[in-house]
């Protein structure tokens, strides 16, 4: 992942080309070259470009690491206030929780929409037993909600169900 330094480098080498290309598209007018419109089309879209990676430069792209997070898959999203994630049925109740915490954090977004006396995202973990050879039953271990308003949210909701555990390590035995 890139971060604010390299943007503001190569903000600074696409700045100096806008220069170069501007020099350019004026001697272009001034010698009446055919392709000076194309020129100053280009420039233009160096200063769009030098922009953007300038403004990439100033805000922070930096992902929230929880420790003990287990790797997990997102296996339906509504966009609003319903997602599910799938993990390994060799989870740990303690790993789970740092999970969805994880989870929690990496789908978090300004643009859910919540229902009408609903502001919270709720977001399942499930696993899948295979209890017959050709069988699949999905296994739902815990859930996190947390609101849609705050991304900084001190009173999210973990749950995580303790029999569902008991009944994995039942099938796996």
């Amino acid at each position: 992942m890139f971060s604010q330094a390299d943007f503001l480098q190569y903000a600074l080498w696409s700045g100096i080309a806008t220069l170069v290309f501007a020099a350019v598209a004026v001697l272009g007018f001034i010698l009446k070259w055919g392709i000076r419109f194309r020129l100053v089309g280009t420039t233009g879209f160096m200063l769009v470009l030098t922009a953007g990676l300038f403004a990439l430069s100033l805000a922070p792209l930096t992902r929230t690491v929880i420790p003990g997070a287990v790797r997990y898959s997102l296996v339906y999203d509504n966009g609003a206030t319903q997602a599910v994630i799938t993990i390994s049925p060799q989870i740990t109740p303690t790993e789970l929780e740092a999970t969805l915490r994880q989870a929690a954090s990496d789908l978090y977004s300004y643009g859910r929409l919540g229902k009408p006396g609903e502001n919270f995202l709720t977001i399942r973990a499930r696993t899948v037993l295979h209890p017959q050879p050709g069988t699949s039953v999905p296994f739902y271990l815990g859930q996190v909600k947390r609101s849609l308003a705050n991304r900084e949210d001190e009173q999210m909701a973990i749950e995580i169900y303790q029999d569902k555990f008991a009944q994995l390590l039942k099938a796996s035995a």
